[in-house]
């Protein structure tokens, strides 16, 4: 194991970096003293909190280029953040290149591509690429940074209709651990551009992707609140219906637990609810034929069904919008019978206090389950659902939740594929056996052979990671 550097080294690197790092940088470096280092090294998700030895607030991929260069030839490990949304472990002794003010979009709407720097959110790809009556594979959520999204797979609104983010890269702008910017294609550099697509952070900072672009201007979607006491019946109803669906429809249900605050609508208030979430690809009069049939169920307490211009399609699962605590755990399930139904609400349903605050079951299949064009290390197409659990906890909460969340996940076992959905994959899964446990053997086998090639050092382990054979760190 390394061992922690002091306090006199992290000084004496902040002052190299200030002589040999910062005059080539358009950015900066920031050190603990200064204004915008708590921007940088402060996510979205503050279950884990990094003080880097120092922080470049880097504006373009020279400013990459150079902070890896200077990592490697000084020993520190690589961090890169842009939102933050999906944390790993600390980076106390690395050095943090914050990616948020590489900010540019570049579309070409004749050829449906969009070029997206490493600190772009999805929300602005998804209005500007409006514009033009086309949307990109963006996630439920459109304050997701849209590069670090793509590494994970990605899987959002439009992902049954054509699949996921990761199938529909063009290419990949990335500054591997040797300190040089490759262009990476499937024809240049083919194995690093399988391994980009799902192998997350391991292989380099990508500073820009190229990124397909479809003609959708608008979805027939929102939500169906249910009382609570209507689980049991809901959640086998919404199975057997979803799975008649086109890939046109994308669709989850959700078990929700609303706290007693005055800006939740009174109907949802201090209530458990189950959540029936659509975005269907097609006319608004077919989408209101096909959900008809779960109306019937219960007597809806909320109900946020309409057409929607697609800029507004981040409204259907309305995620958190500010920093938090936020604690999930992730999986995948094979298929979801009566006796795998019983079993989550014997954890989650009306009749348990339980911490878990959201569960999220989400249909996969259609062109989610196709191989893409191009092969990539998205892992176990042949899943039938996701499963997503979360809940905000500080204090002696934090163990509470994280057992209840862990018990959650071994009930289900015997309905599991594999291990945590790397769409979701947070810092609770962040050991080197999730990883591995999260693609099938022979995918993860490839990646460590990746990452032999392009990363023996290992000096991208701020991340979900991947270790080169041998690793002992």
């Amino acid at each position: 194991m390394s061992v922690p550097i002091t306090d006199a080294e992290r000084a004496s690197f902040v002052e190299i970096a200030r002589r040999e790092l910062e005059p080539n940088l358009v950015g900066a470096v920031l050190s603990p003293a200064d204004t915008g280092y708590d921007q940088q090294r402060m996510g979205f998700n503050r279950t884990v909190e990094s003080r880097p030895v120092f922080a470049v607030a880097a504006r373009g991929a020279s400013d990459v280029v150079h902070s890896v260069r200077f990592a490697a030839r000084h020993g520190l490990p690589v961090a890169v953040q842009a939102t933050g949304h999906g944390p790993s472990v600390t980076g106390d002794d690395a050095l943090l290149i914050g990616t948020s003010a590489m900010d540019g979009v570049r579309l070409d709407p004749d050829a449906r591509t969009v070029r997206i720097e490493a600190g772009v959110r999805w929300g602005r790809v998804v209005r500007e690429a409006a514009t033009y009556g086309l949307a990109p594979l963006n996630g439920s959520s459109l304050t997701v940074g849209a590069v670090s999204f793509v590494l994970g797979g990605g899987i959002g609104p439009l992902g049954r209709s054509f699949g996921y983010a990761a199938d529909r890269v063009r290419s990949l702008d990335v500054v591997t651990a040797d300190g040089c910017l490759r262009v990476v294609t499937p024809d240049r550099e083919p194995e690093l551009f399988w391994a980009l697509r799902g192998g997350k952070g391991n292989f380099g900072v990508v500073t820009s992707i190229e990124v397909d672009l479809f003609p959708v201007t608008t979805v027939y979607g929102g939500g169906l609140f249910m009382p609570g006491a209507s689980l049991s019946d809901l959640i086998p109803a919404w199975r057997d219906w979803a799975a008649t669906m086109p890939p046109e429809m994308h669709t989850a249900v959700g078990i929700l637990r609303f706290p007693e605050l005055d800006d939740i609508p009174a109907p949802l208030r201090g209530n458990l609810v189950g959540h029936l979430r659509f975005a269907y690809r097609g006319d608004a009069a077919e989408g209101e034929r096909l959900i008809r049939p779960l109306r019937g169920i219960a007597e809806p307490v909320l109900d946020t069904v309409a057409e929607l211009p697609y800029p507004e399609v981040g409204s259907i699962n309305g995620d958190p919008s500010e920093p938090g605590s936020y604690y999930d755990r992730s999986g995948r399930l094979r298929g979801l019978d009566d006796r795998a139904i019983d079993t989550l609400l014997e954890s989650v349903g009306p009749q348990v206090g339980s911490p878990i605050t959201i569960v999220e079951i989400r249909a996969l299949g259609g062109a989610l389950a196709d191989a893409p064009a191009v092969p990539n290390a998205v892992p176990f197409r042949s899943a039938g659902y996701t499963l997503f659990c979360a809940g905000m906890a500080e204090g002696s909460q934090v163990p509470v939740l994280r057992s209840a969340q862990r018990q959650l996940l071994d009930d289900l076992e015997p309905w599991r594929i594999g291990g945590p959905f790397l769409s979701f994959i947070t810092s609770s899964e962040n050991t080197v056996d999730a990883m591995r446990s999260a693609y099938e053997p022979t995918t993860y086998a490839r990646l460590v052979q990746a990452k032999d090639t392009y990363d023996p050092t290992n000096l991208f382990r701020i991340n979900h990671n991947i270790p080169p054979t041998g690793w002992m760190g």
